[in-house]
């Protein structure tokens, strides 16, 4: 099937389940067509054509039964992208190769739809995943944070535990799953406590990022779609004694709830999206006993689903709304 009109294009990976459907749902319910591009498919299960000389330059996407050209896509939503996966039975000298050259070849496909509308632009994205960077522009624009060290020094770590009389928690700078459900690898909000931070050989070869722990009331997730807030908020109480992240605490006790923010918060979060130039945003804050919000990061392609399947929010149609403006 030939798709020659009003194309968005939906940049996942095969794994992905319920927002890209929910997605393309409401896209074909407002007279576009979806297509969906998982990018673990390519280059095994996935054609890209360009075709480029003095005259211009022609690039087509053939994937399962569906093909479009880069001209019809009107925009794109840019969910997930995963590496390109080569075939396993080659020398793993020639699997690095070939992973460099479909990577390279990705990345000129994506030059091809400059002129779309995208949800976000590439490049604002990953400027905007540094959370060093996101703690800075979160404080500049009236956000509260966390005291936060990011170091490889250990003598450093010691001191920052004993001045926040060792209530810190430990975490990565990078993501390392990209699911609703987490993965197999991954490291979690952790406790730190005095002997871990004795080990300096180990701190020395990987910075950690050590923040001082939050008394937690409730834990946000809040979704920003152009202008949007969508907030879900979980009690904290009914897991906080067993782990400091909710990831790891049981279904019955994530139980997501409404919550209404602050209008002042509200402003903020707006400010904060428009610095960096973005649609969509997934932002994780921490609500205190005393009422008080504190920003901890937001992922410009972070996971909304569980507000969506739980509360009803029509995220969905709103970024489909956005899509098709």
């Amino acid at each position: 099937m030939h798709l020659s009109r009003d194309v968005v294009l939906l940049v996942t990976y095969s794994g992905d389940f319920f927002t890209v459907d929910r997605v393309a749902e409401a896209l074909s319910k407002k007279g576009v067509q979806p297509f969906r591009l998982d990018t673990d498919k390519f280059p095994l299960a996935v054609q890209l054509k360009a075709k480029l000389n003095n005259f211009g330059n022609h690039h087509r996407l053939e994937y399962g039964n569906c093909s479009t050209s880069t001209k019809y896509v009107r925009s794109v939503w840019m969910r997930r992208i995963w590496l390109p996966q080569v075939s396993e039975e080659m020398a793993p000298h020639f699997q690095a190769a070939c992973a460099r050259e479909s990577l390279a070849a990705l990345e000129g496909f994506w030059d091809s739809l400059r002129e779309a509308r995208w949800i976000d632009n590439l490049q604002r994205v990953n400027f905007a995943k540094n959370k060093l960077r996101q703690l800075r522009v979160a404080s500049e624009v009236g956000l509260t944070i966390p005291q936060t060290l990011v170091t490889n020094d250990a003598e450093e770590a010691r001191e920052f535990f004993y001045k926040v009389q060792g209530k810190i928690v430990t975490k990565l700078l990078t993501p390392l799953s990209k699911s609703m459900k987490g993965s197999s690898f991954f490291m979690y909000t952790s406790a730190v406590k005095e002997k871990d931070l004795f080990d300096a050989a180990t701190l020395r070869s990987c910075p950690m990022v050590f923040q001082e722990q939050i008394p937690k009331q409730r834990e946000l997730r809040v979704v920003f779609v152009d202008g949007n807030v969508f907030v879900g908020a979980l009690d904290a109480s009914k897991y906080a004694a067993s782990t400091l992240d909710w990831r790891l605490a049981s279904d019955e006790a994530c139980t997501w709830l409404f919550h209404e923010l602050p209008n002042q918060l509200i402003q903020n979060i707006k400010t904060f999206m428009a610095r960096f130039g973005l649609v969509f945003g997934a932002f994780d804050f921490i609500q205190t006993p005393s009422g008080e919000y504190i920003f901890l990061e937001v992922n410009p392609t972070g996971e909304w689903g569980m507000l969506e399947r739980d509360l009803g929010y029509p995220i969905s149609n709103t970024i489909a709304d956005t899509l098709v403006a």
